[in-house]
Formats: structure tokens, C-alpha cells, sequence
């Protein structure tokens, strides 16, 4: 697919082109996790709108409201798949705009679903296909995001740009606590219940079509546009000069995957495989502090929406203020320090923090700060996280290798995150589990970044790294 008419600018317009492709790659994530923010701090009224049939406890409508949760994420490796077999093929943008379109709508129509009191048992059911709706384009959206803003990067700033899509993934939870801290302030628990919390996922319709706005103007990416003219037919014409000034803008590593072969499946199931588990704590810590934390306060120790949305909100300002220095410093050291420094901080702080929230002695501001260094530490792993995934995979299968890499790793750590815990918790009373599952998820996580092979720059390609150790070993064979 050739890109826009408005992408094939000269050399001095090129850096307008890769500020707007991180703009219109950012929006998208910050409305989906502006979404599924606030359906994390709303689950306990979801709970009882959607999934209370007369009888039923409240724990257990929120073990059911949890499952609709990760049932969603289940779907995003579907998505992934499906969405970055497409991108791969016809490119990243008419993919990101087809999923911007389907998170809109998803998101638009459960502000105005029926719940249990009006449509039954048919109320849940609805919510759920939504919920499905969301994880398959939620799927296919990291993907192509981090895809376009780690290949419009300039060279040695893939980290600083990937993670953007981090950062707002940071202000998306913001804005959903937010909202949600506003309608709590503004109306009363009766008026929340009935029908104000329909308001925060009514407000995606018009983020959405900002978003859809902003994605139409997206160009191409160099990268995807350079492995396109080289998988032509040779009767196609040649690149015209400016075509392959752009097709140049990709760093040297990426003009090697764009002249190697494809890699074999096998190579890049292997990959996936990894970087899901590179990601694992990642997922699991953020979702953990960053999500599940409202609920858990209020059921388990006893505090208020309010109490819990104020320390969200410390959690997530914490998270979004190491994000982006993160990122660059890993472009400066490498994405395996920055990376294992959090991984291995949560693994040995996480129950010292969440003790501090338990203790009723503990004062106001200090548990306030313990929230806001959990926060601040899952920040080191999310800031080059994104741009670590990218430089696992060649042009060809980018999307889909990073994408299914990022949503398996989710389906099964955060999209579980607050059906593990709440269901653990009620088994056996333990109020730690947050922390141990947290701390258990990171440890491995640092086994699997310890494997972690880049340059000293850290801009290093790893998948060239495998290119070239492959070659060796046929070399070898041959001789």
C-alpha cells in the first residue's frame, strides 16, 4: 500500500513526519487504557450493576467482573495476531485506523449498555462481547503503535520514542482516574451508581474521533515503505529520489532485516515466547499498582473510593515521572539495566510497600510515597520495554512479533491480575498476595531479560544479532 500523497515531503519535513506519527500512535493507547482505567476503578459499581442477581455476594460479582476483564485481554493475542498479520501485509496505518474505529465504538456503547435490572441475565453477555470487541483491538493496536513510533524514531532514539506509548499508557489510567475521582467529588453514591458511571466510557466517542482524525493524516513508515520497493516486482519503477531518501531514514540495522530474508517461524515463536516473558512483570506489577490497587483497598483494607483513587493516582503520577527518562537513559546504557534495575526492585520491595499500606500506624504521606515509588519503579521496565520488543523483529513480522509478544504476556498477567488476587485473597485470607504476585512475576521476568543481547548504545538490533549468528552456523555447515 502506498503511503499518502502528503508522506513523500523532503528531508526538512521529516521531522514534523515523526512527531505526528508519536502523536497518532500515543492516542490510541491513551484512550485504551484511559477505557480500561476506568473500568478498573469503577469494577466494584460494574460489579453490582452487571453481575448481582438477587442472592449473589458481592465478592462474587466482583470475581465475575474481573472475569469479563480478563476475558478481554484473552482476545488482545487474537487481535494481535489477527491485526499484525495485516500490517505486516498492507502496512501500519490502515491498520491503526481500523482498530481506533473499533475501540471507539466498543468503548462508546457500554456507557449506554442495559444493566441486570433492566435486561437480565442478557445484561452481562452484552458487556462481555464488548469487553471482547475492545481485547481484539486492543490487540491489534500496540502493535502498530510502538511499530510507527520506534521506526519514524531517529536512529539511536527508539527508546525515547517507544516509550511514549508507555507514558500514555500512564496518562490514559490518569485520565480514567481522573474522571472517576471527579464523578465521585461531584455527584452522590446514589447518582454514581445509577447512572454516572456510564459518563467516563461516553467520553471515548469524542476522544475517538480526535484520534481517527489524527491517524488519517498518518504517513507510512520508512522502514515499512523500504521492505515494500524491495519485495517489488523488478518491472515496478524504481524509488524516486525522495522515496528513497525516506526509505533511508531507517537506521543501519534496519536496512539489514530489510535486505535478509524472512525469518523462520520457528525463530520468531521463540522470540515471541521471550519477549512475553521479558514483559511479564511489566505487565503484572503495573497491573497489580496500577489497576487492581483501588478494589483491593477498598475490600480487603477497608478504605474509601475516595482514599483508593487518591492513591491510584499517586501510583500512576509516579509510574508517568520515570517513564520517558527511562527511555532515554536506556538509549544511552542499554534497555537490559534500566530493565532489570525495576524488575529486580519489585521482585525485593514489593511486600515491604504494601506491608506500609497494611499498617494502620503508617501515616498518610508515607503510604502515599509507598505507592508513588511502586508506581515509579514499574516506570524503569515500561520506558524501554517498548523499544526492546521492536528490536526483536525484523520490518516483516514487527507487528505481529511485538504485538503478540506484549498481549500474550498481558492476557495472562494483567488481564488475570484481579481475578488472581481478589480469588486468592477470599481462598485464604491473605492480604500479601498482591505483593507476591508481583515479586513472583518480576523474578522471572529477570531471568528472561538477563538473555537480553544489544549493543553497547543499546540501539543494536537483537534480531540482526541472530541474522548474523545464523549465517554463521550455515557458514559453517558449508565449509
Amino acid at each position: 500500500m502506498d503511503a499518502p500523497a502528503h508522506g513523500s515531503g523532503s528531508r526538512t519535513d521529516r521531522p514534523e513526519r515523526s512527531r505526528r506519527a508519536l502523536v497518532a500512535g500515543s492516542v490510541g493507547n491513551f484512550i485504551e487504557w484511559y477505557e480500561f482505567g476506568v473500568y478498573g476503578y469503577f469494577a466494584t459499581v460494574i460489579a453490582a450493576r452487571f453481575f448481582t442477581p438477587e442472592g449473589g455476594s458481592e465478592a462474587e460479582a466482583l470475581v465475575r467482573t474481573y472475569a469479563s476483564f480478563a476475558l478481554a485481554f484473552f482476545f488482545r493475542p487474537v487481535g494481535a495476531a489477527l491485526f499484525g498479520r495485516l500490517g505486516d501485509r498492507v502496512g501500519r496505518r490502515p491498520v491503526l485506523i481500523l482498530v481506533i474505529v473499533l475501540m471507539t465504538a466498543a468503548t462508546t456503547l457500554i456507557g449506554v449498555l442495559p444493566t441486570y435490572a433492566t435486561a437480565g441475565a442478557l445484561a452481562p453477555w452484552l458487556l462481555t462481547l464488548l469487553r471482547v470487541v475492545q481485547g481484539l483491538s486492543a490487540g491489534g493496536e500496540f502493535g502498530g503503535a510502538v511499530s510507527v513510533m520506534t521506526e519514524f524514531a531517529p536512529p539511536g532514539r527508539r527508546g525515547l520514542y517507544g516509550s511514549w506509548q508507555s507514558f500514555t499508557v500512564a496518562l490514559g489510567l490518569l485520565g480514567g482516574a481522573g474522571a472517576a475521582a471527579l464523578l465521585a467529588t461531584l455527584l452522590t453514591g446514589a447518582q454514581l451508581n445509577s447512572w454516572g458511571w456510564r459518563v467516563p466510557f461516553l467520553l471515548t466517542l469524542p476522544m475517538g474521533l480526535g484520534a481517527l482524525w489524527l491517524r488519517l493524516r498518518l504517513d507510512e513508515t520508512p522502514s515499512f515503505q523500504a521492505l515494500q520497493a524491495l519485495q517489488a516486482p523488478q518491472s515496478h519503477r524504481p524509488l524516486h529520489a525522495d522515496e528513497a531518501g525516506e526509505a533511508g531514514e531507517a537506521d543501519h540495522a534496519d536496512r539489514e532485516d530489510q535486505r535478509s530474508e524472512r525469518p523462520p517461524a520457528r525463530e520468531v515463536a521463540k522470540a515471541i515466547a521471550l519477549g512475553a516473558g521479558r514483559v511479564m512483570g511489566w505487565a503484572a506489577a503495573g497491573y497489580t499498582f496500577l489497576v487492581v490497587l483501588p478494589s483491593y483497598l477498598q475490600s480487603s483494607l477497608n478504605a474509601t473510593f475516595q482514599q483508593a483513587l487518591v492513591a491510584t493516582v499517586l501510583a500512576n503520577l509516579g509510574f508517568a515521572a520515570t517513564i520517558i527518562p527511562a527511555g532515554l537513559l536506556s538509549d544511552r546504557i542499554g534497555r537490559r539495566p534500566v530493565m532489570l534495575t525495576g524488575a529486580l526492585l519489585v521482585a525485593v520491595l514489593a511486600v515491604p510497600l504494601l506491608n506500609l499500606l497494611q499498617d494502620g500506624g503508617t501515616s498518610t504521606t508515607l503510604k502515599g510515597a509507598a505507592v508513588s515509588v511502586a508506581g515509579a519503579i514499574v516506570g524503569l521496565m515500561a520506558g524501554p520495554g517498548p523499544a526492546m520488543l521492536s528490536e526483536m523483529f525484523p520490518t516483516s513480522v514487527r507487528y505481529t512479533g511485538l504485538g503478540l509478544s506484549y498481549a500474550l504476556s498481558n492476557a495472562v498477567f494483567s488481564g488475570c491480575a484481579g481475578l488472581i488476587i481478589t480469588e486468592t485473597i477470599e481462598r485464604t485470607g491473605s492480604v500479601d498476595i498482591p505483593a507476591y504476585y508481583a515479586a513472583a512475576t518480576c523474578a522471572v521476568s529477570v531471568l528472561a531479560l538477563l538473555t537480553l543481547r544489544e549493543a553497547r548504545t543499546g540501539a543494536g538490533n537483537e534480531h540482526v544479532q541472530r541474522q548474523k549468528k545464523r549465517a554463521e552456523k550455515q557458514a559453517e555447515k558449508g565449509s
